[in-house]
């Protein structure tokens, strides 16, 4: 039997397209959810790994909507492969567990899977040092001006509580206490 799996990283994407893909591969069954593939335990996942049967093919559209990691991959692999079930990837049809030079390409592949998402990372990483010593700021907005905080400044020194000062600056004291130099 085909089994479909789909997964989408957060609850406001949309399965539909993976949804179609693999009914129109002829999966009889589908598992879905909406989760990060970073999180190795998986509802959905364990459910079907759970209730593979030996001779079911499980198909995914990609197969980074099964594993994150070629560990990760070659682990489910591994549960595939003591089910007696297969693996088959539509989008990377070199993926296909059920003959033995598809189990060898997608070791290899998924190997390679892993290196690019590190260099992806790594530049991130360094796109990100290069933009912070441009001036750019990550993160939240500050709740305080500059104007705002020399203000409370002086309400403090001239002997106004720090929680009256955050009320009239419309902010709660522990972003007061932040804003302030030590």
């Amino acid at each position: 039997m085909l089994i479909g799996y789909a997964r989408v990283s957060t609850a406001d994407q949309d399965l539909a397209l993976q949804r179609e893909v693999l009914k129109d591969t002829g999966c009889q069954r589908l598992y879905e959810e909406k989760m990060s593939g970073a999180k190795r335990s998986r509802p959905e996942l364990n459910r079907m790994l759970e209730q593979l049967r030996a001779g079911d093919v499980v198909v995914v559209s990609r197969l980074d909507r099964l594993a994150r990691s070629t560990r990760d991959l070659l682990e489910i692999a591994e549960q595939l492969k003591e089910a007696r079930a297969g693996l088959r990837s539509l989008h990377e049809p070199w993926a296909d567990t059920t003959s033995p030079a598809g189990r060898m390409v997608l070791t290899v592949f998924a190997g390679i899977a892993e290196f690019e998402r590190d260099l992806i990372h790594e530049r991130t990483g360094s796109g990100r040092v290069a933009a912070k010593a441009r001036g750019v700021r990550f993160g939240r907005p500050t709740k305080l001006s500059g104007d705002q905080i020399k203000l409370a400044q002086r309400l403090i020194s001239e002997g106004r509580p720090v929680p009256e000062v955050a009320k009239i600056l419309k902010v709660h004291r522990t972003t007061l206490y932040r804003a302030l130099p030590s």
